[in-house]
């Protein structure tokens, strides 16, 4: 039987959410998603929400490296019994990229290196499985490949 956790989620003064999690040892971690785009974890006295024990504001990047340290690997099993080269890797689409702002389809990154593209990530979206028409802009990139071809694909769109 897997264990859930249980969490709660509060709207924010002002706009935004917070939601609560209170651990199986009794800790109560907070992460607080403000509309301005801050996120702030914090640890809250579960008792009392005004009470904060302690917290850490985040920016966005801080935010989502700590939430991708935080997500299990879907494919870690994978690992245990079979021996696989697959990794995923972020590639930042920078002002110096020869390819911002043009289309997915322009860089022919599968051609070029056999890696595909598998998702872009903008701001607070994701987009899975990008077209060829797809527009890259200043700031994305989820690539899946072996070690080799990502190190390609990474090459190819800062320019490298």
């Amino acid at each position: 039987m897997e264990l859930t956790a249980h969490v709660s989620k509060t709207a924010l003064p002002g706009g935004g959410n917070r939601c609560d999690l209170t651990t199986e040892v009794g800790r109560h971690l907070s992460v607080e998603a403000r509309q301005d785009g801050r996120r702030i974890l914090a640890f809250h006295v579960p008792d009392d929400d005004d009470t904060c024990r302690d917290f850490a504001p985040l920016t966005p990047h801080e935010a989502t490296a700590l939430a991708q340290l935080l997500t299990p690997d879907p494919v870690v099993h994978l690992h245990r019994h079979i021996e696989i080269d697959l990794v995923t890797e972020h590639i930042a689409v920078t002002k110096g990229s020869p390819y911002a702002g043009r289309s997915l389809g322009s860089t022919q990154a599968r051609t070029r290196t056999g890696a595909s593209i598998v998702a872009v990530l903008r701001h607070a979206a994701a987009f899975p499985s990008p077209a060829p028409d797809f527009r890259f802009a200043t700031g994305d990139t989820v690539v899946v490949g072996t070690r080799e071809r990502v190190d390609a694909v990474a090459a190819l769109i800062t320019g490298g």
